[in-house]
């Protein structure tokens, strides 16, 4: 009687046993739901990859950071600032465009930014420009400033032509929002449609890029 339960018990065992077939399904399934999660993953790392692009870029050596105050967007840049003379850092200044540095680049520049001790700024009209006009030169100011020049508005003095004592700075009205260098440290920034604020954060991204390289 003993035996026959235990042939009974050995008998039931092996029909719960799962054929060939259940377990080649089983491991197709298993092996569908890995290669989806590994998919899942990957989509989620590209997604993280790309919003942290969008908040972080490089413009020929400078770093970005993207910040958005409301429906404002700011192009922001922390640059270190040091001692002209002893070369001691001093500060790492920010500094904030309103315009995206890569689309600057469609505005010509015919040459380069030299930095000497002092600067002179000098417009040719009021460019308000429904206030851009006073943030412009202010930031402008602000960041030569940081840059250890000097900055004054002397609407007597011109263009050192000869000499390059000093950086001097024309805004004035033009057909095309550019910058031209006329002498060696001698700037005309020509605003077109109001376009302030591009033409002097243009200036300012091209003295960022040859500050970073000069730093190299």
């Amino acid at each position: 009687m003993k035996k026959s339960k235990k042939t009974e018990k050995e008998s039931e065992q092996t029909s719960e046993k799962p054929s060939k077939k259940q377990v080649d399904e089983q491991n197709r399934t298993l092996k569908n739901i890995f290669i989806w999660l590994g998919i899942f993953v990957l989509v989620i790392i590209i997604v993280s990859l790309s919003i942290n692009s969008a908040k972080h870029f490089e413009y020929k050596g400078v770093e970005f950071n993207v910040i958005k105050e409301g429906e404002i967007i700011f192009y922001n840049a922390v640059f270190p600032i040091y001692h002209r003379i002893t070369g001691k850092h001093i500060e790492d200044y920010n500094i904030y465009l309103r315009n995206n540095p890569r689309k600057l680049e469609n505005i010509p520049f015919d040459g380069e930014v030299i930095l000497r001790k002092d600067t002179v700024i000098n417009t040719t009209k009021d460019f308000n420009c429904d206030g851009d006009g006073i943030i412009a030169t202010a930031n402008l100011v602000q960041v030569l400033e940081r840059f250890g020049t000097n900055v004054i508005k002397n609407p007597e003095l011109g263009c050192d032509a000869l000499g390059g004592k000093y950086i001097f700075i024309q805004i004035r009205e033009g057909e095309e929002t550019s910058i031209e260098q006329f002498a060696p440290t001698c700037y005309n920034l020509y605003v077109n449609n109001c376009e302030i604020l591009e033409v002097t954060e243009k200036f300012i991204v091209d003295l960022l890029v040859k500050a970073e390289k000069n730093r190299e």
